[in-house]
């Protein structure tokens, strides 16, 4: 391995040997003297922020000013004012000028993680800076310049993200002119334990507490868990382990309790970009919910009446069932010979006719009243219910919903949420 990657390794506090680690290192130090955009792509928790800082700490920009900013935590109404600037009276609350990131770390490195949650007019605006250094400060009409070098981040795939509409594809590429790939701790099995010992060691010698070690089986559940945190839950995991437990080894028994849904982690991953191919949106989930509910409910409903009007028989209505009568019919054969109630096979094609012995007509007068399809009000009562369940945290209440703090933020003002 190149002793410069060895030595930025150590100045960073970065542990590991993985050959993809290593190779990500060698492509941001090669890059680092440009003044080229970089986008660090990877999960959440895998440690891009060191990657920028890699970058602009080696580069001619090193004794410039340095910010790194979530831009998923900053709310959509305020991240224009953070990033360029505003201008005096330009909103309720703007008592005077501010001076945006753009234009106080002017010669300097801005660090956008999760650059996939920007809004589309500010997406527009970072284009513009990235083509030609200009960016207008909110509610001026005065053009400024700056210098600035971005190195962007993101957990989720921007691709897929673009064909749903959400992110601009011309923006992409333009911060895309270099991209490095962040492997996922999964992946670096080698790296696992030695992680775990350095997180471990350094809180029992903080906290001055005994060192703890894992058992041969511990080991071997700490390197087949899937990691979903990456590094972060790692770390955390550790200083637990070194806090609450007494070891000095720790079995198998005790670690799974650290270790969330342990017995799942070797089920088949669902692929996100397909999810999202299929859901574009959180409403059309409900929506997809909602209809199959009441599919469900006719089909019941139907049933039901099909009983009644057979006296007490089952009859069953089944469709495009040209390729399956063998099976259906085998089927329905298996269960009569057990003494169950004769069942009918009806086709669409075919009408119920009623008994010659029934003289009247079953009449089903109840009132039935469907449930309400409204996707606002289920999705209003949705996120009163989370936000109820975690007393009004909206970090917790997004990830209960599966939606980003930021879209809880939205919409909470679209819906006037208390």
């Amino acid at each position: 391995m190149d002793s410069r990657v060895q030595s930025v390794k150590l100045n960073l506090g970065i542990i590991g040997n993985s050959p993809r680690l290593n190779n990500a290192v060698e492509i941001a130090l090669q890059i680092a003297p440009t003044n080229l955009s970089v986008l660090i792509e990877g999960e959440s928790g895998v440690g891009k922020e060191a990657f920028s800082q890699i970058i602009h700490k080696n580069s001619l920009r090193k004794d410039k000013p340095y910010i790194a900013i979530n831009c998923g935590a900053i709310p959509e109404g305020t991240i224009d004012s953070e990033l360029f600037g505003h201008v005096k009276g330009s909103f309720t609350g703007a008592a005077g000028d501010r001076k945006g990131y753009f234009e106080t770390v002017n010669g300097g490195t801005i660090f956008l993680d999760e650059v996939g949650e920007l809004p589309k007019p500010t997406q527009a605006r970072l284009l513009r800076v990235l083509e030609s250094g200009e960016f207008i400060p909110v509610g001026s009409s005065k053009v400024q310049k700056t210098d600035v070098r971005i190195v962007a981040a993101t957990n989720v795939n921007l691709q897929e993200a673009i064909k749903s509409g959400k992110f601009r594809e011309d923006l992409y590429y333009r911060l895309n002119t270099v991209p490095i790939a962040i492997p996922p701790l999964r992946e670096r099995q080698d790296d696992i334990y030695v992680l775990f010992r350095k997180f471990a060691n350094d809180t029992a010698e903080k906290y001055h507490r005994p060192r703890i070690d894992l058992d041969s089986t511990s080991k071997e559940m700490l390197l087949t868990y899937r990691w979903p945190g990456n590094i972060r839950q790692l770390k955390n995991i550790s200083e637990q382990l070194a806090m609450l437990e007494n070891g000095p080894i720790i079995n198998a028994e005790t670690l799974k309790k650290y270790l969330p849904d342990y017995g799942e982690t070797r089920l088949p991953a669902i692929n996100p970009s397909a999810a999202e191919a299929t859901y574009a949106s959180e409403r059309e989930i409900l929506f997809k919910l909602m209809f199959d509910m009441k599919k469900d409910m006719n089909d019941l409903k139907k049933l039901v009446n099909d009983m009644i009007q057979n006296g007490g028989q089952y009859t069953t209505v089944i469709e495009n069932h040209s390729n399956d009568d063998k099976f259906f019919n085998e089927t329905m054969m298996d269960i009569e010979s057990e003494g169950n109630a004769p069942i009918n096979i009806v086709t669409p094609v075919q009408q119920h006719q009623p008994s010659p012995r029934d003289n009247s007509h079953i009449i089903d007068t109840q009132e039935i009243t469907e449930e309400s399809l409204s996707l606002s009000n289920n999705e209003v009562a949705f996120i009163k219910k989370a936000l109820q369940k975690y007393n009004g945290k909206r970090k917790l209440a997004a990830k209960e919903l599966g939606i980003s703090e930021r879209t809880l933020y939205r919409k909470i003002k679209e819906y006037n949420i208390e």
